[in-house]
């Protein structure tokens, strides 16, 4: 009679086909030397009122997951905001965002909270030493692998559940459309404009003339004051935003730029460099960053165009502009060509002038989209 390696018992024929789960796995561990040092049932006895209401609690957590999750899908898709605002209705307070970050987090609570309950309180707990062994495993080991995993599947005891068997599905099934809801509701709304919706939100800024009733949009601090060429020093820099209503707000959020007053010699060489582009930015948008300069002046938009980072870490010396997300790096005197990091656009380029008051305006929005790359965007 053969024996269990590393032990005195006999050994099992694992080719029996009357073998429970049970024994296959403790001949496995037998074989594979593992000691269980601690063996705890589960506190509820089974069929218990006990085990009933824990198991209510868990079924009511994978619910609530379930909910949360068809909740934050219907509010993506079907959510009645008004697309300018981002708000429910016409109220003033933004609410979508927060309705969506509410049900997922709902959903992500119940799913979470669910499988802690259910490890804790229904599920027996062991505690197992096992020495490591090298080489190939076995067909005998195979078999025993699967045969504890079919062990498991009995402690977990989740066919003699349905309730939570139920909810657990609701609760991954709500997940999942949750997670696929955000690229399939790309596709049932149109982005683009319409009849009733002219404007393209990607591919206009706050700078924009019809947001300043057709005339051109001055570029004005945080606190709405506009700028002068004077209140920015030679090689300096400063961000600014569109003068007009909400123009510093997340309602613009595409909208900051950075101002850049460059030294002579610099400036003469991002000249040089923007010859290599069409005249016209306004007139040729496929070249949009061409004679967009007021005298040795330069406006680019402080959006990455990597992920959407603020690039606003500018470096004097060597005329770079550092994105602090991802480390990409952009060469103004060159039209913010990217030379170092993971963006591969150029920073786009935004026409401006001065007013006959003195102060800084755009002579029009941006000659391509801003920010991050996407399917439509041309690729400059």
């Amino acid at each position: 009679m053969s024996h269990e390696p590393g032990h005195g018992t006999p050994a099992v024929d694992l080719s029996a086909d009357n073998l429970t789960n049970r024994q296959i796995l403790e001949a496995g561990l037998r074989r594979d030397d593992i000691e269980i040092v601690h063996y705890e049932s589960p506190f509820p006895v089974p069929g218990t009122k006990a085990e009933r209401r824990i198991e209510r609690l868990v079924a009511f957590l994978f619910f609530l997951a379930g909910a949360g999750a068809i909740a934050f899908v219907a509010v993506y898709i079907w959510g009645p905001f008004n697309p300018d605002e981002y708000t429910f209705g016409s109220g003033g307070e933004d609410w979508y965002t927060p309705a969506l970050g509410f049900c997922l987090a709902l959903a992500l609570f119940g799913i979470g909270m669910g499988v802690l309950v259910y490890g804790r309180k229904l599920l027996p707990h062991e505690i197992a030493i096992q020495d490591r062994h090298d080489g190939a495993s076995s067909d005998d080991d195979r078999k025993i692998a699967a045969g504890t995993l079919g062990f498991i599947g009995e402690e977990l005891g989740i066919q003699r559940r349905p309730l939570i068997k139920a909810t657990l599905g609701l609760g991954g099934l709500g997940l999942g459309l949750a997670a696929a809801a955000v690229p399939i509701g790309m596709m049932i709304k149109d982005p683009h404009p319409t009849a009733e919706h002219p404007e393209d939100p990607y591919f206009e800024t706050g700078f924009n003339p019809r947001f300043n009733d057709g005339k051109p949009v001055r570029l004005v601090r945080e606190d709405y004051t506009p700028i002068r060429p004077e209140d920015v020093s030679i090689g300096g820099q400063m961000t600014a935003f569109p003068g007009i209503p909400g123009g510093t707000t997340n309602e613009f959020a595409d909208s900051p730029i950075l101002l850049i007053h460059l030294r002579d010699n610099d400036a003469q060489t991002l000249r040089s460099n923007l010859k290599n582009y069409s005249k016209n930015a306004l007139t040729n948008p496929s070249d949009p960053n061409s004679g967009s300069m007021w005298n040795n002046f330069v406006v680019y938009s402080k959006i990455c165009t990597h992920a959407g980072c603020p690039a606003s870490l500018y470096e004097q010396q060597t005329n770079r502009l550092l994105c602090p997300c991802h480390q990409s790096q952009f060469l103004i005197t060159d039209n913010a060509r990217p030379i170092f990091g993971p963006a591969t656009r150029r920073l786009p380029m935004l026409p401006i002038d001065v007013d006959g008051e003195g102060y800084f305006v755009a002579k029009g929005d941006f000659g391509v989209a801003i920010g991050p790359a996407f399917w439509e965007r041309p690729t400059q």
